[in-house]
């Protein structure tokens, strides 16, 4: 295949089609589908390959299956599809986020479109920790009520719907659907829907692994729209037909205590998801900072719970500067009834603890761009964040912090006092994970330690053999090791800017890593002693995988081109901006990267006299697929070069040989 490809300019409008990509820039973006003809008429040829998620769902200990009591988010806001409807991440002053992925098990996200596709960046982030995805289905109103006459008439009708959500699902990637039928029903139409119900759980069950059909609590079986707040005799024969049951939030503690008797539920008491409005809207227990009131009613009678609509910390507080403390407020006090699951995670494990969001993009403690961002797929395995106190009137703090970061937009800040009474370390776990350990592991740790103490850290591992049987942890130190060569293999010639960077090397023989801790110890005499370290960067690799040399990137092709006149000019031109939008794509194993750069470069423009250009970011790409957009490029003629360079998981930078690269001339249809 020839590497460049010629262009004549020509201002036509966009033929991209409108609900997947912006009118104004061409971005690509999510959307739900809004009626029953726009589902029924759905297409894989026609659907958004921007929207499908690239994260498989990791699997995770103890698995979903055998939690008995589980957690439920069901994200609400604003009518949905905000920021996070960018696939490729967008600028974003104040975004809402979620980050306390440890602490629940399925994540669905909800608006009033009748069929909501989640967007990318939220199944991608979910599915890095272990939590399944699901959709929403939803009718209401008097619309509502006319589509479900519509399909669920007869059987043929009613598997076509099936089979449409079954596809959606499938193709991108996410885990199965909430179906909420919020109108009346016929005879006809409530006799089909267990029908149509166990049909569609079926079919998810066969082509989505791990995947999940719920109810929620609205029509009975007679076909009026009757919330009941429990699950009972006249909305048992819907929980009977799928995965589990999402109550409407007017409960009492008598309702769960009547549940509890009730042999509809036995056997199956994990798959009742009680609701919990953080909005506290209408008649119920807790919501907004007293959740938790809600949450020890609901695990004092072992039931699992819906958390709807937690955005409640973000869309109510008017100074969204204070969103991430407003956030760890509200989940620090649901953590005692909320139960920590590991995500199961393979070598190489790495993570700069970035949210998905921050104040700028670092790469190694520097700017790579300074622009406030959101982009939920950037965001890494999380640590944990808590607050505790220590014997002495000390504490511990962990929190996501802005102010600075090694790689991404922010870094986890460890923070607190060592009372004078406290001679032995403080340790702070900041990682929840199970990961196989191979004979040898090379361990490389960044942070940035206030003065007055010394920060090491403590990884606990277990016989992997054991599964997660009760064991007794042991505490490895790979501190006693260097890791020799490695070092400048990694890191080269590395500016630490502040930071302390080591790498050294673990020896362990068939154990799982179960924790990652930091230790913190006082230098000197005992005093109180205040402190902050801030975790930069964790990474854990095997050794004998350093050896293997990194692959090419291959097939790169650039496509689907709209040319634009936009605002602001170049300094060589007196007219409007010349901007390129285009979709590259390319051949690379996603597993192998964290993230691609992606770059232009000028290579002739119409002054043949101004030399070829440098390399400049256009920015980091997730997947094998980007949409380069207002991309400002000299007037014609011209030849630029896109070029796209994989930052791979093991750390050290691919040699630019490596790199795909692909040149575009382009010309005026009048040249």
């Amino acid at each position: 295949m020839d590497s460049s490809i010629h262009e004549v300019i020509n201002y036509t409008p966009s033929l991209l089609p409108a609900k997947n990509y912006d009118a104004d820039t061409t971005e690509p973006v999510s959307c739900g589908l809004q009626t029953l003809d726009e589902l029924l008429s759905w297409k894989r040829s026609e659907a958004n390959p921007f929207n499908v998620a690239v994260v498989p769902l990791a699997p995770r200990e103890p698995p979903l299956a055998s939690c008995p009591r589980r957690t439920l988010v069901s994200h609400d806001m604003m009518g949905g599809y905000l920021d996070d409807r960018f696939v490729q991440g967008t600028s974003a002053e104040a975004p809402y986020a979620f980050y306390h992925w440890q602490s629940i098990d399925i994540f669905n996200y909800f608006t009033h479109n009748m069929v909501t596709i989640p967007p990318a960046v939220w199944t991608n982030a979910a599915h890095k920790h272990g939590v399944v995805v699901i959709g929403t289905f939803i009718t209401e109103w008097k619309d509502g009520a006319t589509a479900c006459e519509a399909f669920l008439k007869e059987e043929e009708s009613y598997r076509a719907v099936a089979d449409k959500l079954v596809q959606i699902s499938h193709y991108y990637s996410f885990d199965g659907w909430l179906i909420n039928i919020e109108n009346t029903l016929s005879e006809v139409a409530v006799k089909n829907t267990p029908l149509f119900l166990r049909y569609l759980t079926d079919q998810m069950h066969e082509r989505v692994s791990g995947s999940l059909v719920l109810w929620y609590d609205s029509v009975t079986e007679n076909g009026q729209l009757n919330w009941q707040n429990e699950l009972n005799q006249s909305n048992r024969i819907f929980f009977d037909a799928c995965d589990g049951f999402f109550t409407n939030y007017n409960w009492t503690e008598q309702n769960l205590e009547w549940m509890s008797d009730y042999s509809g539920v036995q056997g199956r008491k994990a798959d009742i998801y009680v609701g919990v409005d953080v909005f506290a809207r209408g008649k119920v227990v807790g919501g907004m900072f007293e959740t938790n009131k809600a949450l020890e009613i609901i695990r004092k009678h072992d039931f699992s719970t819906a958390i709807f609509a937690p955005g409640w910390v973000y869309e109510t507080h008017d100074d969204k500067t204070e969103f991430r403390k407003n956030q760890d407020r509200f989940w620090a006090l649901l953590s005692d009834y909320l139960y920590i699951h590991r995500p199961v995670l393979p070598l190489p494990f790495i993570s700069s603890s970035c949210q998905g969001f921050g104040k700028a993009v670092y790469w190694r403690g520097k700017h790579e761009k300074n622009m406030s961002w959101f982009n939920l797929t950037a965001q890494e395995i999380q640590p944990m964040y808590y607050h505790k106190e220590l014997e002495g009137q000390g504490w511990l703090r962990s929190r996501g912090c802005p102010e600075d970061a090694w790689n991404g937009g922010c870094s986890l800040l460890l923070e607190g006092l060592i009372p004078v009474s406290h001679t032995s370390p403080v340790c702070a776990k900041i990682f929840s994970i199970h990961v196989p350990l191979p004979s040898k592991t090379l361990v490389s740790f960044i942070c940035k330690p206030s003065a007055g103490i010394t920060v090491s850290l403590e990884l606990k591992t277990t016989d992997a053999s054991l599964g997660i049987q009760e064991v007794k942890l042991t505490n490895e130190c790979p501190e006693v090791s260097d890791g020799g060569d490695q070092f400048s293999q990694l890191f080269g010639n590395l500016d630490p800017n502040g930071w302390t960077v080591k790498c050294l090397q673990l020896e362990s023989c068939g154990c799982a890593l179960k924790d990652i801790c930091v230790s913190i110890q006082r230098n000197g005499e005992p005093q109180d002693t205040p402190f902050s370290c801030r975790m930069g960067e964790i990474m854990l690799q095997d050794v004998a995988s350093l050896q293997v040399p990194p692959e090419l990137v291959k097939g790169l092709c650039i496509y689907d081109i709209v040319w634009l006149r936009g605002a602001g000019t170049l300094p060589e031109s007196t007219s409007p901006c010349l901007h390129l939008n285009a979709t590259l794509r390319w051949d690379y194993q996603i597993n192998l990267v964290r993230y691609f750069r992606v770059y232009w470069r000028q290579l002739r423009g119409p002054d043949p006299r101004i030399p070829p250009g440098q390399l400049l970011l256009v920015g980091r790409a997730y997947s094998n697929l980007f949409r380069v957009t207002e991309l400002a490029v000299p007037d014609p003629p011209g030849l630029l070069e896109l070029v796209v360079e994989p930052v791979i998981m093991k750390g050290f930078p691919v040699p630019e040989s490596h790199w795909g690269r692909r040149s575009l001339s382009y010309t005026d249809f009048t040249q």
